[in-house]
């Protein structure tokens, strides 16, 4: 294996100023000999953290950190050590060498060097483009922060950064031109307010680019490349990262660009932004590397608590001792964006303080589909959380959550264990491989265009309501889905191969061998979602039916009867569907 040379670390120390490097990063003031600032790694009142321009080290008595410019940016920045030195000779302009053996990095200096010359062109022509720059004033961006963010524009021209860049090659595999069938290439970006996307060491791997023309896609991200996946980037981690004074408290995760432009912009400098995509797991590795807390921001209508019940799913094994996750949840007509320019800074972090914890959520969420008045709703709402708890690594949070639901259940916390513990249900096995979970026909069929066209996972919402239906296999449904919404770019052929040793992988494999499916994407795409309003309803009638049968032994509350009233006015509403 390669390794760098020792003599090259020396070096790059020796040309490395520590002050300068960790001055850039947190507010420090002179000391004596020494300078002295806040720890960045705890939330100290009183500083702390010293760094010895002489020793060229730094000293974190509140913390027991200490270091040199390298283990900073290790601790700093969460970088490997070759990570750690790569940065910093890109900072002081050197190349790294190996010995020992070959180099078994993949080497994309071509294609980064594409997407750096394509940044500087996108923002040379936002200058020259009066449109462009007066979207971004009606948008409220000052040029500050445009420049802070490397905002620019990419002309509505077929060949404006083809005839720009020298290689093309380059820019082909970086994904910022497009080979044509009969030879030659065209720009993927045109007419479109550019956004750079930065992976952790500053670099630009991919863009997100926002139309200024009529065109259908409104936003339109790089594809996937050797360089960038959606799946594991955030847009604005590393500028949050070099804004900040001190450790970052928490991360705001919302949907859209300029959503973190303009928090940014209004001085709340953690906000980050999945690239089209649901958060993943891996998302929230890299959010847990910069931050110990993660706050998901969802609009406040159905879809937007669907988003937020899939991040849940997601954070769920992540949630380890000293790790938080809180969501919250924005007033209706409003974005991030819109609303900090309406309300302003310090009502917006006000709403972020006030974000639901992840256990609250949960079984806030779990309580809704239940009725806690009597035995079987509490017994139900145990059966319903134990997938969620299961998902829960052993340690103080889920000894916690065990003890709260236990208080909603009004059993003793050992009952709660033993029910967590006790198999939701006793399938017959046969010899052989174990048998697939039951999936009633109308999911099976929405099984069969979802495998077929897996972006339709995007139209699932409103989880919770679907779970309620009552329907065999609909939790197959949604965890496929989910499946699908972590991974942009996979297809039915990574789901058998995730869940190739799972009953429910068996029950997909035999959907995939039934060819019963439309060619028409339209026709699939109605299908698909007339099926989920069928399954939505569904849930609804199941709804109303409980509340009929606790009619008949308990008189129903003022909002139970306008429940059944609002329900049964929207089942009316759709024509051909069976009564409750």
């Amino acid at each position: 294996m390669s390794r760098i040379p020792d003599a090259f670390i020396h070096e790059l120390l020796a040309r490395t100023d520590i002050v300068e490097l960790i001055g850039a990063r947190i507010e420090l003031k002179r000391a004596g000999r020494e300078l002295r600032g806040l720890s960045p790694f705890t939330n100290e009142k009183t500083p702390s953290f010293y760094v010895n321009p002489n020793k060229q080290m730094f000293f974190d008595f509140s913390s027991g950190k200490n270091g040199n410019a390298i283990g900073f940016l290790m601790e700093y920045d969460r970088l490997s050590f070759v990570e750690a030195v790569e940065a910093l000779a890109q900072r002081a302009g050197m190349e790294v060498p190996r010995e020992g053996g070959r180099d078994t990095r993949v080497v994309m200096d071509g294609p980064l060097d594409a997407l750096a010359a394509a940044q500087r062109f996108y923002r040379e022509r936002l200058r020259e483009s009066p449109e462009a720059i007066e979207y971004l004033k009606k948008r409220g961006v000052s040029g500050e922060t445009a420049k802070r963010f490397g905002i620019g524009f990419a002309p509505d021209r077929w060949d404006a950064l083809t005839r720009f860049l020298k290689d093309t090659r380059h820019a082909i595999t970086a994904g910022l031109l497009i080979e044509r069938d009969g030879g030659g290439c065209y720009d993927r970006f045109r007419n479109r307010i550019m956004f750079p996307i930065r992976d952790p060491r500053g670099r630009v791997v991919g863009f997100g680019g926002r139309t200024l023309g009529n065109d259908p896609a409104k936003y339109l991200n790089s594809p996937e490349t050797p360089l960038f996946h959606k799946g594991r980037h955030l847009y604005g981690l590393y500028e949050a990262k070099q804004a900040r004074t001190t450790a970052l408290a928490q991360l705001l995760v919302v949907e859209g660009y300029m959503d973190v432009v303009m928090l940014a912009q209004h001085g709340i400098h953690g906000a980050v932004a999945t690239l089209g995509t649901a958060t993943t797991r891996e998302h929230l590795q890299l959010l847990f590397k910069s931050t110990s807390k993660v706050v998901f921001c969802f609009d406040g209508d159905r879809a937007g608590r669907a988003a937020a019940w899939r991040a849940l799913e997601q954070a769920l094994p992540e949630s380890v001792e000293g790790r938080e996750c809180a969501f919250m949840f924005l007033p209706e007509g409003h974005d991030p964006d819109t609303l900090v320019q309406a309300e302003g800074a310090a009502a917006f972090r006000a709403r972020i303080a006030q974000a639901q914890p992840l256990s609250r959520f949960l079984l806030d969420e779990l309580a809704k589909q239940v009725d806690l008045g009597t035995v079987e709703g509490r017994a139900r709402l145990i059966a319903l959380a134990r997938p969620h708890l299961d998902k829960l690594r052993e340690g103080a949070l889920r000894t916690l959550m065990l003890e709260e639901l236990a208080r909603l259940a009004r059993v003793g916390r050992d009952d709660v264990e033993a029910g967590m513990r006790k198999p939701a249900s006793t399938p017959v096995v046969q010899r052989g491989d174990p048998a697939p979970p039951p999936v009633a026909r109308p999911v099976r069929r929405l099984l069969q265009l979802l495998l077929e066209r897996p972006r339709l996972a995007e139209r699932i919402d409103n989880v919770p309501l679907l779970l309620k239906a009552g329907v065999p296999g609909v939790d197959v449904l949604i965890a496929a889905a989910d499946f699908f919404l972590a991974r942009a770019d996979a297809h039915a052929g990574h789901l058998i191969e995730a869940w190739k040793d799972e009953p429910r992988g068996h029950a997909i494999a035999r959907l995939l061998a039934q060819r019963d499916v439309a060619l028409d994407d339209a026709a699939i795409e109605a299908e698909f979602v007339d099926g989920l309003a069928r399954l939505r309803d569904k849930a609804l009638r199941a709804r109303v039916q409980t509340l009929l049968e606790q009619a008949r032994v308990r008189s129903l509350s003022g909002p139970e009867t306008r429940e059944i009233e609002v329900i049964t006015r929207r089942l009316a509403g759709r024509s051909g569907e069976p009564g409750p």
